[in-house]
């Protein structure tokens, strides 16, 4: 159900700033795992502590502050976007703060528990066929701001340059400074996926510039089941984000949907509750730092496990 949010007032604004201020600057935390070489150190963000729940609150919070002060949203225009949950509570929280309406294309198999969030905050929800996958979601997103330009700005955060720029700014940076004081060095490995890009861009140029032969790794998901939050690629039909600097990846890992849910419970074991994006991510590195002797790899925890209690990936009682 569509709601329109009310108009800001000096205390709403006040409230906004209060809740923008609260992005970024999360923990770095070591993780440990028995089969991991005794030279190597792994390390990942852990983005749960955003506000919304994920890493998604630092491209949204950059492109939505940016697009208010171009006015691309006056006039009452909506905001709308794509998204497969994530960035939908994020667009969803800074909307209702700042009061923006909001218009999400989002595939019908997002969790329960987004969808939920999602409406508690107000936005309009508009859920696309499962089958039909995240570019169908995306392809309509695309329609909608198409055929009503009057009514809608289109975010595209799969096009947004202002996506890939917070995580070179924020996240690239954050991790640079907390590994370094941490190990005396920049990362020699960073492992990302594609959802939009913006993460695996922004942060793999940053640390590139601060170590040349960093290597890049793209954690891939199987076609189906998939994993929520990743793009498989590598289809013809596939869209890839205009975004993506793919000249940034060195390697590609495969990730079964099954091995991504087994290495978070690994991490729940150790009281990392996180989503499977980030599984998939810490199983990829976990293969890669097999295969050294020493070294840092680094990593992100995407989002919280609490909104992937519908979906079957934590043991039933």
């Amino acid at each position: 159900m569509s709601t329109s949010a009310p108009p800001p007032t000096a205390e709403r604004r006040g409230a906004a700033a209060g809740l923008l201020a609260g992005i970024g600057r999360t923990p770095l935390v070591e993780l440990a795992f028995p089969e991991l070489p005794a030279g190597v150190r792994l390390f990942a963000k852990l983005e749960a502590c955003n506000p919304g729940g994920s890493i998604k609150d630092r491209p949204v919070a950059g492109m939505v502050t940016r697009a208010l002060a171009a006015g691309r949203l006056a006039g009452g225009r909506r905001l709308l976007d794509s998204s497969s949950g994530n960035a939908g509570i994020s667009y969803a929280m800074l909307g209702a703060a700042l009061g923006i309406p909001v218009t999400l294309v989002v595939p019908g198999n997002a969790s329960a528990e987004r969808l939920a969030r999602i409406r508690a905050h107000g936005a309009e929800l508009i859920l696309t066929d499962p089958v039909e996958g995240y570019d169908f979601a995306l392809r309509e997103a695309r329609r909608l701001a198409a055929r009503r330009p009057d009514r809608y700005w289109h975010c595209d955060q799969y096009g947004n340059e202002d996506n890939w720029r917070a995580h070179y700014e924020g996240t690239g940076g954050e991790i640079l400074a907390q590994v370094h004081a941490r190990t005396g060095a920049p990362p020699d490995v960073l492992v990302a996926g594609v959802g939009t890009g913006g993460t695996l861009t922004g942060v793999g140029r940053r640390l590139r510039e601060a170590r040349a032969e960093v290597e890049i790794v793209a954690a891939i998901p199987e076609r189906f089941p998939g994993i929520e939050g990743l793009k498989p690629l590598g289809a013809p039909d596939d869209i890839v984000p205009a975004i993506l600097d793919q000249g940034l990846i060195d390697r590609r890992v495969p990730v079964t949907s099954e091995a991504a849910a087994a290495t978070c419970r690994r991490l729940a074991a150790q009281g990392l509750f996180v989503g499977p994006s980030s599984g998939a991510f810490v199983w990829a590195a976990l293969q890669v730092a097999a295969e050294r002797r020493r070294g840092v790899v680094v990593t992100v925890l995407s989002d919280t496990g609490e909104r992937y209690g519908s979906t079957g990936l934590w043991p039933s009682p």
